[in-house]
């Protein structure tokens, strides 16, 4: 495995395992127990995907040390103000099992992020979280968190592929040593498994192009979660430490941004679709 160190001094697996969109409990629970036996420790779930306790299921039954394992876990809107972030901090550490979490990320900028800030500040400097940070934040509400706090946020978890590269926000991230973290590292849809630029890099390695974009990443110093919940894509995409990438196969594929992204929260309507979403 390979880690980053984040800007508090904590070491951070740079793969990791991402459960959205993995409601059926069963079925997450075994994707989890799955991943962590072929090598993964570093879990991302949130109040959100509402598969908390599944993942804490298999967290319970794995045989992994909790000293090995780095869980994230997220504040949903609904919960974003001092006095419910603290809450909902105890329902997910409760929903886990766990008596302390490694991550904890705001999930979206909306709402009273500030207050749910400073809740998550006392937790830190408490020791039940290990680091803070945020997700989906542009780089204006960024710098304006960091602007206007004691504690700058360790991660921001955006989207971020070959396609959607994100490069100015990446350039702030790394200005205000806050660590970049991919959620959909392989895009939307499938289409970006199917370029036949990529198609060729991975060729010459004898790799799928998943893995190529998830090396990709690790070589961007991007941590990356993908998310599967077949077996052998856990396993597949989990393989990618026997191989490097050239500078020039870097550059391709940094070549390939098209600005074409899977969420666009300056949209009016979907800023309204995720207020409207309820974790209880």
């Amino acid at each position: 495995m390979e880690y980053v160190t984040l800007n508090n001094g904590v070491k951070m697996p740079k793969l990791g395992f991402g459960v959205y969109q993995v409601e059926d409990q069963d079925e997450c629970e075994q994707s989890v127990l799955s991943a962590l036996n072929a090598g993964y420790r570093l879990l991302d779930t949130s109040a959100a995907y509402f598969n908390e306790e599944a993942v804490g299921n298999a967290i319970k039954k794995s045989n992994v040390a909790r000293e090995d394992l780095f869980i994230t876990t997220k504040l949903w809107i609904q919960d974003a103000s001092y006095e419910r972030a603290k809450k909902a901090f105890e329902t997910s550490l409760k929903k886990l099992q766990l008596d302390y979490l490694d991550l904890y990320l705001i999930h979206q900028p909306f709402g009273d992020y500030y207050g749910a800030w400073h809740a998550m500040e006392e937790l830190y400097k408490e020791g039940k979280i290990r680091a803070i940070g945020v997700s989906n934040f542009g780089s204006d509400r960024l710098v304006d968190l960091i602007l206007n706090n004691e504690v700058t946020p360790a991660i921001n978890q955006i989207e971020y592929h070959p396609y959607f590269q994100q490069k100015d926000a990446i350039k702030v991230m790394k200005d205000e040593n806050v660590q970049p973290e991919a959620w959909s590292p392989l895009g939307h849809g499938g289409q970006i498994l199917k370029n036949p630029i990529l198609a060729e890099i991975a060729e010459k390695y004898h790799k799928s192009i998943a893995q190529v974009i998830l090396r990709w990443d690790l070589q961007s110093k991007v941590v990356t979660i993908p998310k599967s919940v077949h077996q052998e894509r856990i396993e597949s995409n989990f393989d990618i430490f026997d191989f490097e990438l050239t500078k020039v196969e870097m550059d391709i594929i940094s070549s390939l941004d098209r600005n074409e992204f899977i969420a666009d929260l300056h949209d009016v309507d979907l800023v309204k679709q995720l207020n409207e979403l309820k974790v209880r």
